[in-house]
């Protein structure tokens, strides 16, 4: 049997959204990961993404969709019912399922909307003003000089 050793480096180059992509990579060819329903993460512009699941047969009343600090959790539940019908062959998978994804710092959810059996998440990452990059004037401060100046003309 071989073993294959994956370098996954060009890929954490290219993710600015998802801190933790590479974990969820490397669980996610895991054999013991879950892998239903299944999912794309898209990034849409530069500081928006979108998560795509496949769950066909679920309307929005089985969904539930929570975000917990940065973590965001997807779970659906059909009611099962009193179904009288007899499959001969059932191929679409009907099973309640959790899907966690760990979001990066300040990615928000904005919007989430089931579409064609697809069930579209929009995430966004908002810095506060507070915490982004700000450019610093260099050359002495405005009230170095004034102090400086009242110094020399007393």
């Amino acid at each position: 049997m071989r073993s294959y050793n994956l370098d996954l480096t060009p890929l954490f180059r290219s993710t600015v959204g998802f801190d933790r992509m590479g974990r969820l990579l490397d669980t996610a060819s895991n054999t013991e990961a879950p892998s239903y329903p299944p999912y794309n993460i898209e990034k849409v512009a530069d500081d928006q993404y979108r998560v795509t699941m496949a769950i066909a047969g679920f309307n929005a009343a089985d969904l539930d969709i929570t975000q917990n600090n940065n973590t965001l959790i997807v779970t659906g539940n059909q009611d099962k019912g009193e179904n009288d019908v007899q499959f001969l062959h059932r191929g679409i998978a009907t099973r309640s399922f959790e899907r966690q994804f760990e979001l990066a710092e300040h990615v928000n959810v904005t919007n989430a909307g089931l579409e064609n059996g697809l069930l579209l998440i929009d995430l966004k990452r908002e810095v506060p003003e507070e915490l982004k990059p700000r450019k610093i004037a260099i050359g002495a401060s405005t009230d170095a000089q004034t102090i400086e100046h009242e110094k020399k003309a007393a």
